[in-house]
């Protein structure tokens, strides 16, 4: 710990240069693609390392192969890798596959312990059921391996409240009580999908009113290269400060969810991303959103070819990257309307930390309404909530301008003036 120092305000200003040069990525993605020719797999395990190699030689990352080249760096460059929970070997949504099972055999064989021949450790394990002892004994474990990666992940990320008394007493306030310094990182599946108050909602909200001074990183990430970064930073500094990522779940296959593999060849973490595919002074309404809703959106904003609405995504939430969306802000010198929307309820997620921070401009929020519980128990019921958060975004369009979505065209003065004599006159002329 002699070499680590305790973080500043300004380290978290911008990150740091986090790439891998091309020709080390290839070689680790083809030792974690390729299979023992002494050991005896299942068909499908070997279909499955055959796509990802694909993949890989495609120049396409998805999640899984993000995650597993991030971890496999790290062992290569001489960072130890950790990472244990209930389903970690394999996901608790069966993409990550750290452990091939030998056929016929109780023999497992491990890719990213055999990545070189002086690689650091790697382990994964599936741990007990029990949150709370788990976490305690990896924020323990973290403290003893500053050089290290050290991950608690959650079966669903509803399921940390078990290990509540963690965060607070350690994970949350431990550098500030202390002096402790931690490079703890915790992996929360969260997402609204119908699965019921009990497995949608990793409780945002609980841990953005735990932060202040730094005391963690706070992340709801969207790319798979975003991921890869934010990972191997944590251990690229010269400092260390416990990471919460909110993982996704149905991300985890969606097509739209892919990253380049030259994105993690260069590059660093992005706090905000912004929307490349807009002209900035044609915009006239911001959409500030963290997480899966993000693509929820962009299927509906390409539906309607909505090109006057800018879709930005808040990838760290804490420490809040105040300079980016100031940045963001002053693009977009033409909007009428900022929004932020989210998936969890108005009381939940982060709606009060964003409306405290963005008060350069009036925004609004578009969620579902505040509740006791995270989620509905019914499908049918989530289904007509999520379209409604969609729908407020691109609502219909109701004024005689007749749009295929309201596009604030009849909020912009004498525009709306000059569109409303024109149908006057169409409709005289019929």
């Amino acid at each position: 710990w002699k070499q680590i120092r305790h973080s500043v305000k300004d380290d978290f200003c911008t990150s740091p240069q986090t790439g891998v040069a091309m020709d080390d990525l290839e070689r680790v993605a083809k030792s974690i693609n390729s299979l023992p020719p002494d050991m005896q797999f299942f068909k499908k395990l070997e279909k499955l390392i055959a796509d990802r190699q694909l993949h890989v030689e495609s120049g396409r990352v998805d999640w899984a192969i993000a995650e597993l080249l991030a971890y496999g760096t790290l062992v290569d460059q001489g960072h130890p890798v950790r990472l244990s929970g209930q389903d970690s070997e394999r996901g608790t949504f069966s993409h990550r596959h750290a452990v091939y099972a030998v056929e016929d055999s109780e023999e497992k064989y491990f890719p990213l312990k055999n990545i070189s021949s002086n690689q650091a450790s790697f382990h994964v394990y599936n741990s007990p059921l029990s949150e709370y002892g788990v976490l305690g004994f990896d924020y323990g474990y973290s403290l003893g391996v500053p050089n290290g990666l050290t991950i608690w992940e959650a079966q669903f990320g509803d399921f940390f409240n078990v290990a509540q008394v963690i965060i607070d007493q350690y994970v949350s306030s431990a550098e500030d009580k202390w002096g402790l310094k931690s490079g703890l990182t915790l992996l929360l599946p969260h997402g609204f999908e119908g699965q019921g108050p009990e497995h949608s909602s990793a409780r945002i909200e609980r841990f953005l009113t735990l932060a202040a001074r730094q005391n963690m990183q706070i992340t709801n990430i969207t790319t798979p290269a975003n991921f890869f970064h934010a990972l191997r930073k944590q251990v690229k500094r010269e400092f260390r400060t416990p990471l919460i990522v909110f993982t996704p779940k149905s991300l985890l296959r969606h097509p739209r969810c892919i990253s380049k593999l030259d994105e993690l060849s260069k590059g660093a973490f992005q706090e905000v991303i912004d929307d490349d595919n807009v002209e900035s002074e044609k915009v006239l309404r911001v959409v500030f959103c963290s997480g899966k809703v993000y693509y929820d959106l962009l299927e509906r904003k390409e539906h309607f070819e909505a090109n006057d609405i800018a879709l930005v995504r808040i990838e760290q939430l804490y420490p809040f990257p105040k300079k980016q969306v100031e940045s963001v802000i002053a693009r977009y010198p033409n909007t009428i309307q900022w929004l932020w929307v989210q998936e969890e309820p108005q009381n939940m997620g982060a709606w009060n930390f964003i409306r405290d921070n963005i008060t350069q401009v009036p925004i609004e929020v578009v969620s579902r309404l505040a509740s006791g519980s995270p989620a509905v128990g019914l499908s049918k019921l989530h289904n007509q909530e999520q379209q409604e958060i969609i729908g407020k975004v691109f609502r219909r369009c109701d004024c005689e301008l007749n749009n295929k979505y309201c596009g604030l065209q009849c909020k912009v003065g004498s525009q709306r003036s000059e569109r409303k004599a024109e149908y006057v006159e169409v409709v005289r002329s019929k």
